[in-house]
């Protein structure tokens, strides 16, 4: 079994006040949770406007299966005009 963590920085720049940062993340939480396989959640800068952290894991058998459920998370962040993936860390457990 192996465990795949991914960390991304985002930045939100149309964000003008917390509430349109929260509906800018749960609509790609939302979208994540019902396409992927895979835990995601906001897990720092919770006060801040236009910054974001958000965690992605996936759980399985192989490396290759939960790797390409993760990469398909990122790409489907990626997708969304309105924000913009900075940096990126990826931890195998």
């Amino acid at each position: 079994m192996i465990v795949g963590l991914a960390r991304c920085e985002c930045i939100i720049y149309d964000a003008g006040s917390l509430k349109d940062k929260r509906a800018v993340l749960q609509r790609i939480m939302t979208r994540i949770r019902q396409r992927l396989n895979v835990s995601v959640s906001e897990v720092d800068y919770q006060d801040a406007w236009q910054r974001t952290a958000i965690a992605l894991a996936a759980v399985a058998s192989s490396k290759v299966p939960a790797e390409k459920e993760i990469q398909n998370a990122l790409k489907l962040i990626d997708s969304f005009p309105e924000i913009e993936r900075t940096i990126t860390d990826i931890e195998w457990l």
